[in-house]
């Protein structure tokens, strides 16, 4: 994946943009983690390499290199969640697979001062439109713990297809748990996801939860899985 087929790259809508995550945020990644700590416990993959309440900056700098790395490689499009340019939170695409897979899991986490406010379904459907109108890909997954209602609102509000349970999937708040497959692919929402969220938006059928976290949101190893938990 290079410049030519969608990364890096910065997007927005409205107040709520996306933007390449940078080495700079290290100190405002690393603020939100620790304020956010029992926010985000119940949801987040068990990293005993980079606990949540870490006050030093080194591993929050060296993760953010790790996620660098891998878009450039091609296999991760980490993205910072931004509102009104404040750091909100982060959005992942991670999992690429090319070949005859063309397919990626996302992931997220989001600020707890910013929840409720229909940041995440925006910054969702940006990267999943990103992703199949310009990167190319073919299919999105989410996986999502059947215990957080507010990412499943989200996730089926946004189109989401539920496929399913898969046992003990991740270990998360150290335990292995369940977590409920959603996916789309191109084809379903073929106007675009941004454009279906706008309409339930407009409908008035309710903002959805943002939720708490997810697996794929870079608070760890590059190998973890993505993902809503």
């Amino acid at each position: 994946m290079s410049r030519r087929s969608g990364w890096p790259v910065t997007l927005n809508e409205g107040a709520v943009g996306l933007r390449p995550v940078r080495l700079r945020d290290a100190g405002a990644l690393r603020a939100a983690r620790v304020r956010n700590t029992e926010w985000l416990r119940p949801w987040e993959p068990t990293h005993p390499e980079m606990p949540l309440r870490s006050s030093s900056i080194t591993p929050y700098i060296a993760m953010i290199q790790a996620v660098r790395r891998e878009g450039r490689q091609g296999v991760a499009m980490p993205w910072a969640i931004t509102h009104e340019g404040a750091f909100a939170g982060q959005l992942t695409v991670g999992a690429i697979v090319w070949g005859s897979a063309r397919s990626a899991q996302v992931g997220y986490w989001i600020d707890s001062a910013y929840a409720g406010h229909g940041i995440t379904p925006t910054a969702v459907a940006m990267a999943v439109d990103h992703c199949f109108f310009t990167v190319g890909l073919h299919r999105i997954e989410a996986n999502i713990r059947p215990e957080n209602q507010a990412s499943r609102r989200v996730a089926e509000k946004l189109g989401f297809r539920e496929e399913g349970v898969r046992r003990r999937q991740l270990h998360i708040d150290g335990a292995w748990r369940d977590h409920i497959g959603y996916a789309l692919t191109v084809e379903d929402l073929p106007e675009g996801l941004l454009a279906h969220w706008r309409r339930v938006r407009d409908r008035g059928s309710g903002t959805p939860p943002d939720g708490g976290s997810a697996p794929g949101d870079m608070s760890g190893p590059p190998r973890s899985q993505s993902g809503w938990s």
